[in-house]
This record gives C-alpha cells, sequence and structure tokens, in this order.
C-alpha cells in the first residue's frame, strides 16, 4: 500500500476503500473501517468523529498488515480473531468455521421446542467455535450441555469463548467423532450445524471460505450427506423418547435429509430469513 502523504484516519480510510475495491473485496468500506477499528481499539463513532486525527506509525504498520491478509482474501475475522453470534463477542482462528448469523436459526428452533423447561440435557455435535452451546447456555441457564468437536484445535478455540464468556462450569467439552461412545437413551437434544457442502460443488464455494475457512468443517462427501448418514441413526440412538434431533442444512438438501429422517415420529422445517430451509428438527420415538 502506498501511504498517503496524510496519514489522517480519514484519509487512510479513503485509501484503504479504494485498495479492497480493486483486490475485488466484498463490502470493501465495511472491511475497512473494521480493519481500521481493530488497529486502534475503537468503535465506528470514533472513527468518524476523529477523522483528522494522525495514526502513528506502529498503528500504520499494524493497518497496512491487515489490509494485505485481507486483500489476499483471508477473512476479516480471522484477522482480528473476533465474530459476533447471539450477542455474544466470541474468538475465532482458522481451526474453526466462522459463525453465521443462519446459524442462529438453530438455536432458535432449540429454544422454541424446549419450551425453556428446567433440566435439559443438550449435545452439541461439531461445536466448532462453541457458538451454538454458548448460546442456548445463555438462554437455557438450567440446562446440561454438552460440546462434542474432532478437532482439539477446535476444541481449545470452544473452552476460550465459554471461559471469556463465563459459561465454563455450564458446558462440558469431550473430543470425539459425531456421537461415538455416548450413552443410549439420555438425551432431549442432539444439535449439530455439520459440514453439507458437496465435494462437487467445491469450486463454486466463495475463494475466500474454500481457501481459508477449515475443510472438515465444509464438505461431507460427493453429495454432502456423508455426516448426515452418520449422525442420524447415532441421534436416534441417544436421545430419550421424544428428543429432538435440530440440525442446520444446505441449500436445496431438504428432501434428501428428510428422506433420512424416515422412521422419526415428526420432521419439522424452519426457513432463514431468505424463506431457504435452514435447519431440521426431527423428533424421535
Amino acid at each position: 500500500m502506498t501511504m498517503a502523504a496524510c496519514n489522517s484516519l480519514g484519509s487512510m480510510l479513503r485509501d484503504a476503500i479504494v485498495r479492497l475495491q480493486a483486490a475485488q473485496v466484498g463490502s470493501p468500506r465495511l472491511n475497512a473501517e473494521t480493519l481500521l477499528m481493530f488497529t486502534l481499539g475503537c468503535d465506528r463513532a470514533y472513527l468518524y468523529a476523529h477523522g483528522e486525527r494522525e495514526m502513528t506509525a506502529d498503528e500504520l504498520r499494524r493497518y497496512e498488515e491487515a489490509l494485505a491478509e485481507r486483500a489476499c482474501g483471508v477473512p476479516s475475522q480471522y484477522i482480528t480473531c473476533h465474530q459476533e453470534f447471539w450477542g455474544m463477542d466470541l474468538l475465532v482462528s482458522p481451526a474453526v468455521l466462522i459463525p453465521r448469523p443462519e446459524t442462529e436459526h438453530v438455536v432458535e428452533t432449540v429454544l422454541e421446542l424446549s419450551g425453556h423447561r428446567e433440566g435439559l440435557k443438550i449435545a452439541d455435535v461439531g461445536t466448532g467455535s462453541g457458538c451454538i452451546a454458548l448460546a442456548i447456555a445463555k438462554d437455557l441457564p438450567t440446562a446440561e450441555i454438552l460440546a462434542l468437536e474432532i478437532s482439539a484445535a477446535a476444541l481449545e478455540i470452544a473452552r476460550a469463548n465459554a471461559s471469556r464468556h463465563q459459561l465454563e462450569t455450564r458446558i462440558q467439552f469431550r473430543c470425539v467423532n459425531l456421537l461415538d461412545g455416548m450413552e443410549p437413551a439420555t438425551w432431549d437434544f442432539v444439535v449439530s450445524n455439520p459440514p453439507y457442502i458437496p465435494e462437487t460443488e467445491r469450486e463454486s464455494v466463495e475463494a475466500q471460505v474454500r481457501k481459508f475457512e477449515p475443510e472438515g468443517a465444509l464438505f461431507a462427501g460427493r453429495d454432502g450427506m456423508d455426516i448426515y448418514r452418520r449422525l442420524i441413526p447415532q441421534a436416534k440412538e441417544v436421545l430419550k423418547p421424544g428428543g429432538w434431533l435440530v440440525m442446520e442444512i444446505g441449500f436445496g438438501a431438504e428432501n434428501r435429509v428428510r428422506a433420512l429422517l424416515d422412521g422419526w415420529a415428526e420432521v419439522r422445517l424452519k426457513d432463514d430469513l431468505q424463506g431457504i430451509p435452514r435447519v431440521v428438527a426431527a423428533r424421535n420415538n
């Protein structure tokens, strides 16, 4: 980046927007602002109230480094190490999938089906950053929650987020593959946002997602159904009678997932804000 003659916040922000536009980064203004707020440790109001404030040499260096990473496609969340989910500021790293707003529909579905009953036992499969487990713990204060994850590196992030939000005594963590070794008929809810992108669609996935987010949290075999095929029968075994399996699903996958749920007592779908089926909930017999 060629430094502007004037190193004021306003000038550097304008230059950063132009640079990110040239690199074809989506939402260049938002990204430039986010990275500048990260560099300065300030909020957006400060940026615009102090547009004439000169940046220090160290601030310029750190902002340049952040912009260079973003221009190369690194998601801003991995640069800042933060992402908001369910009103919580979560730590993220390349070890975990970046939490998406659509996944909040999974949490909404669990809360709706739970009736906010006390003492529920809830297993979050493939917890990643811990976003689902933490959101449920936040809104169901008496629930017993177990966060399961095959990646030890991801589990470290989830534990750090639980500690950060003072929920570490509410959630247990276990490094395990799906529901392996779980006792049968003991859980009220099994919840998951599993990998569901078909390998055949790999090249159509946004480049910054495909290149930088963990492959194991994105892709699930040729048709995207591999995890569902394993998780659904396991969930049926560990859920209590009347217990619910709640899962996020990919675009156009509802009929294939429904077919795998043949024999369950009840199957429901929940759309996202764009009207796309995003969550499937199935009640055990």
